[in-house]
């Protein structure tokens, strides 16, 4: 059984990868406040493979390290 996970405690565990998160929690912001990470990887590329494979019903996806200050985010 995947628990439930705060995002600080997302951070804590699986800092710097990128994460997959299963019914992710959200507030009026859709900034994701917790919710069940399903697979993690170094690699964005297999997080979204991962993601498709699934075929879950509401995702998110997070990068849990730094960003570099050169780098482009979008939404």
């Amino acid at each position: 059984m995947v628990e439930i996970l705060s995002m600080a405690e997302i951070q804590i565990r699986y800092a710097p990868d990128w994460v997959l998160i299963a019914d992710p929690y959200v507030n009026d912001q859709l900034e994701v406040l917790s919710g069940k990470v399903v697979f993690h990887s170094s690699d964005r590329s297999e997080v979204w493979r991962k993601a498709t494979e699934l075929k879950l019903e509401k995702v998110a996806v997070r990068y849990l390290g730094e960003v570099p200050e050169h780098m482009v985010l979008s939404l």
